[in-house]
């Protein structure tokens, strides 16, 4: 009696070898979002978070961008970090409390800098009088943005 076994190279990989079987990879749960760096040193690590820096080839960015988004930058960065964080810890009644006081920081900066620069996006029109979305400079064109 002949036995026919099914095809089962999907279960090998490509490396090297005959037979390289697959892994599964697993990634521990973060357990705290405490510490925390600061806003600015955050977007300049790439983390909010001190047990999640690693950085790639131990190369680390010492400062955040000196333009005048950082600040909204940097507050963003750290709000899309909780985000992330309380998606998977949402009964984290620190970190959330924290992610409320950093939408009212990105409340407060965003206001700050559109009366400053101008809007940042067209959602910044609200209360405008005119529509200044198509207006120059640009947010990014900040060496040549005059005082408003």
């Amino acid at each position: 009696m002949s036995c026919n076994k099914p095809d089962q190279s999907y279960r090998n990989g490509s490396l090297p070898g005959a037979y390289a079987p697959l892994a599964m990879a697993y990634v521990p749960m973060q357990t705290s979002s405490v510490p925390s760096y600061e806003s600015s040193e955050a977007l300049a690590r790439g983390t909010l978070f001190p047990g999640l820096d690693l950085p790639f080839m131990n190369i680390v960015n010492e400062k955040a961008p000196d333009v005048p988004t950082a600040e909204l930058m940097a507050i963003d960065f750290v709000t899309d970090e909780l985000e992330l964080y309380l998606d998977t810890h949402a009964d984290d009644r620190e970190a959330f409390d924290l992610y409320q006081s950093f939408l009212s920081l990105r409340e407060e900066a965003r206001k700050r800098y559109t009366e400053r620069y101008g809007v940042v996006t067209q959602f910044d029109q609200l209360g405008r009088n005119s529509y200044t979305w198509l207006q120059d400079p640009w947010p990014w064109e900040f060496q040549t943005r005059r005082e408003r």
